[in-house]
C-alpha cells in the first residue's frame, strides 16, 4: 500500500526551495483569501500545471479577489474581461486599426486586447455569445491568438481563470463542450462557515485590509511547471488512473450499471492526463516528491466534474456526477492498490 510517507525522497536544495516557494505563496493568499484553502490550492495546482480553471460560484463569495491577490502573489500581469452579452469576439482578442504617422501616412497596427495578460481573469464568462466565448479557445489551447491572418503569441506563462454564477440562467448562455475541456480544473467556491464568515467579516469591515507579499514571479512558475513532470509516479497509480478513466466509460461491457444507465460521455484520455498530472502538483505543494493515491483522490473532483457528461435519464434521477466519480475512484483505484 502506497502511503505519503513511503514514497518521500529526500528532495534536493533547489527543489527544496521551490518547495518552500509554493508553501510561501499558500499562506501569502490565505492572509487574503479567509477559510478558502481548497480552492487556494487548486488554482495554485492549476498554475503549476499551465492549465485554466472555471470557478464557479455564488456572487459575493471573493471570486474575483481570490484572482487579484492570486496574480499578486505570482508575480504574474493581470487582466480582466467583463463578459457581457453584447461583447464582441474583438473586445476580446483585439483587432488591427489604422493608424498615422507624424508624416500623415497611414499604416495598421495590431492593438492588443485584455486577452493579453499572464493572469486572465474572463469574469461572468456564460453571459457571452458562445460566438465570444470561442475566441478564448485559440489561446487557451495552442497559446496564440490569429487577427487578420496574423498569429500572435500569447505572454508566458498564460492562464485563464473563469467565473460562472450557477444560479442565474437568464441571460446566460452554456459552455460548449470543447471549450469546458480546455479548462483543466474545474473550482467549485462554497458559502464559508459561521467562523469562517465572522473571520472575513471581522478582516474586512475595519480601517485596515490584508495585503498579500509576493511569493513567486513568472519565471518561478514556469520552472515549477516544468518540474511538476518529473515528478515520479509509481507503475501501479498510473494504473489506478487508467482503470479508473476506463470504469466512466458507458460503453465499455462490465462497467457499473449506473454508468451505462446514466453518463453520455465518460472521462477522455485527456481528464486521465489532467488528473495524473494534477496528482503531481498537489504532492509538491504537500512537499512531496512523489506522488500517492491521496494525491489523486484530492485532484478527482476537480479535474473530472466537468469532464463526465450525464444524460438526460441522469438527470431526471438526480445523479450526481461529483458522488459516482468518488464512488467509482475509490472501488477501482482500490482494486489496484489492494
Amino acid at each position: 500500500m502506497t502511503t505519503k510517507h513511503d514514497v518521500d525522497p529526500t528532495p534536493s536544495p533547489d527543489l527544496q526551495a521551490d518547495l518552500d516557494r509554493l508553501q510561501r505563496a499558500r499562506a501569502a493568499l490565505a492572509t487574503v483569501v479567509v477559510g478558502q484553502s481548497a480552492t487556494i490550492e487548486q488554482l495554485l495546482v492549476t498554475l503549476v500545471c499551465g492549465g485554466h480553471a472555471l470557478i464557479e460560484g455564488a456572487p459575493g463569495l471573493g471570486k474575483t479577489l481570490l484572482v487579484r491577490t492570486l496574480a499578486d502573489v505570482c508575480g504574474l500581469t493581470f487582466s480582466r474581461i467583463q463578459f457581457t452579452p453584447d461583447l464582441m469576439p474583438a473586445d476580446v482578442t483585439g483587432s488591427t486599426a489604422l493608424v498615422y504617422d507624424d508624416d500623415g501616412r497611414a499604416s495598421t497596427r495590431f492593438v492588443p486586447g485584455p486577452i493579453f495578460g499572464q493572469l486572465v481573469l474572463a469574469d461572468e464568462i456564460n453571459r457571452a455569445t458562445p460566438k465570444t466565448q470561442s475566441s478564448l479557445l485559440e489561446a487557451m489551447q495552442e497559446q496564440t491568438v490569429t487577427v487578420g491572418g496574423r498569429m500572435h503569441t500569447m505572454p508566458s506563462p498564460f492562464h485563464v481563470l473563469a467565473t460562472q454564477n450557477p444560479f442565474e440562467m437568464e441571460g446566460t448562455y452554456t459552455l460548449p463542450e470543447a471549450q469546458i475541456d480546455r479548462f483543466f480544473y474545474k473550482v467549485v467556491v462554497d458559502y464559508p462557515s459561521e467562523d469562517v464568515l465572522d473571520a472575513i467579516l471581522d478582516q474586512t469591515t475595519g480601517n485596515t485590509g490584508a495585503r498579500a507579499q509576493r511569493a513567486l514571479d513568472a519565471s518561478d512558475l514556469l520552472r515549477m511547471q516544468r518540474l511538476v513532470r518529473d515528478v515520479p509516479v509509481a507503475s501501479h497509480v498510473r494504473r489506478a488512473v487508467a482503470r479508473f478513466v476506463r470504469a466512466t466509460l458507458p460503453d465499455v461491457d462490465g462497467n457499473d450499471p449506473r454508468v451505462r444507465r446514466y453518463v453520455r460521455f465518460g472521462v477522455s484520455p485527456r481528464g486521465g492526463q489532467a488528473l495524473l498530472l494534477a496528482a503531481k502538483a498537489h504532492a509538491l505543494l504537500d512537499g512531496r516528491f512523489a506522488v500517492a493515491f491521496d494525491d489523486l483522490r484530492a485532484a478527482v473532483l476537480p479535474a473530472l466534474r466537468h469532464r463526465i457528461q450525464l444524460n438526460f435519464e441522469g438527470h431526471a434521477d438526480d445523479i450526481l456526477a461529483d458522488g459516482l466519480l468518488l464512488e467509482l475512484f475509490e472501488r477501482y483505484a482500490a482494486s489496484v492498490r489492494a
